[in-house]
């Protein structure tokens, strides 16, 4: 491999272990590293995300991922609470230097992986209760690896008492603004509406990135439009980059807290075939790249990865990807340290 010259500067600074020299002539580690295969191979140890420091808590962290194994919401295709743990598995081979952009967020932030949160797996509504309950807790940005995407409706809840009304940067193949489905309110498909019913987000500062697909009614369709949301089809991405598009995002956005929710079955099926409702003609995982390094420089509070759904996937892609677009939204959080590339 050709040596550069942000290569040269972050190996110097990892093969220190990136310490500081607190007191007498100990040494300790200033954040938390994922665990080099030089120590231990990558099919080895205990599954957290890119290998990193487990803690019980979010105390004394910046930002944690968090696992969230629901899938009581979905109308077709279970699967999803298997999620945490097979895009854990794949994670192992994410490092920590994001080469591409230049970010490096384990020489700025303290990142763990805090485990699962602990859930009743037979009753939604009491699920959603527990979710909410747990992120009204932590003490740090959320990485959330989901889970069906019910579980975006109580963590905005939760975060609504924190930050307020925040902005929205859903990326999805469905709008999931749906009143109710068979008479239930609280499921996957409903998520965005009932987070808007109780003001978690703020309308107009909403988007809505590769909708597309079929529906049951107009009106269901149009709902998001007539509130103010910003709906971006999958037809006006085809073809082109979304640089341009989140150029008009950040400046949408302004300085206003920013949750960036993304569902899985944005992608196209090539790309993510491991997802409980799939749509053809989705986002490319390089059209996912431009969104979500698209929102550096925004406030974003909280993020997460939904309906990842482990058995129904071809080799491990979905969940692969899944732990990529994690990693690549990590890089974007407010204080991340980047290098010239």
């Amino acid at each position: 491999m050709t040596s550069t010259p942000l290569f040269d500067t972050y190996l110097e600074r990892v093969m220190s272990k990136n310490t500081v020299k607190p007191s007498g002539n100990s040494r300790v580690p200033a954040f938390n590293q994922p665990q080099s295969p030089d120590d231990l191979p990558r099919a080895a140890g205990f599954c957290t995300m890119m290998r990193l420091p487990s803690q019980e808590t979010t105390k004394g962290l910046d930002v944690g991922f968090i696992g969230v194994p629901f899938d009581l919401g979905c109308g077709f295709k279970n699967g999803p609470r298997m999620a945490p743990r097979a895009v854990r598995v794949q994670s192992a081979a994410l490092k920590a230097l994001n080469a591409s952009t230049g970010a490096a967020p384990f020489e700025s932030l303290q990142v763990a992986d805090v485990g699962d949160v602990r859930l009743n797996q037979y009753n939604a509504a009491t699920a959603c209760e527990d979710i909410r309950r747990y992120y009204s807790n932590i003490e740090c940005t959320p990485l959330t690896i989901g889970g069906d995407h019910t579980i975006t409706y109580p963590i905005l809840q939760a975060l609504k008492a924190k930050h307020g009304p925040m902005g929205l940067i859903q990326i999805d193949a469905h709008r999931d603004t749906s009143d109710s489905i068979a008479g239930d309110r609280i499921n996957h498909s409903t998520a965005i509406r009932r987070a808007f019913d109780e003001g978690c987000i703020v309308p107009e500062k909403t988007v809505q990135i590769g909708i597309r697909g079929a529906g049951f009614s107009m009106d269901n369709i149009q709902w998001g439009i007539d509130q103010g949301f910003r709906v971006v089809r999958a037809e006006e991405c085809w073809y082109k980059s979304l640089t341009p598009l989140m150029e008009e995002v950040r400046a949408m956005m302004g300085d206003v807290p920013v949750y960036m929710d993304f569902d899985i079955d944005a992608l196209d099926p090539s790309y993510a075939p491991g997802a409980g409702t799939l749509e053809i003609g989705g986002l490319t995982t390089i059209q996912a790249l431009e969104v979500i390094r698209g929102c550096r420089g925004l406030n974003i509070i909280g993020a997460g990865i939904v309906e990842v759904s482990p058995p129904y996937d071809n080799h491990d892609m979905t969940s692969m990807v899944a732990a990529h677009l994690l990693f690549e939204m990590l890089c974007v959080l407010p204080g991340v340290k980047y290098y010239t590339v």
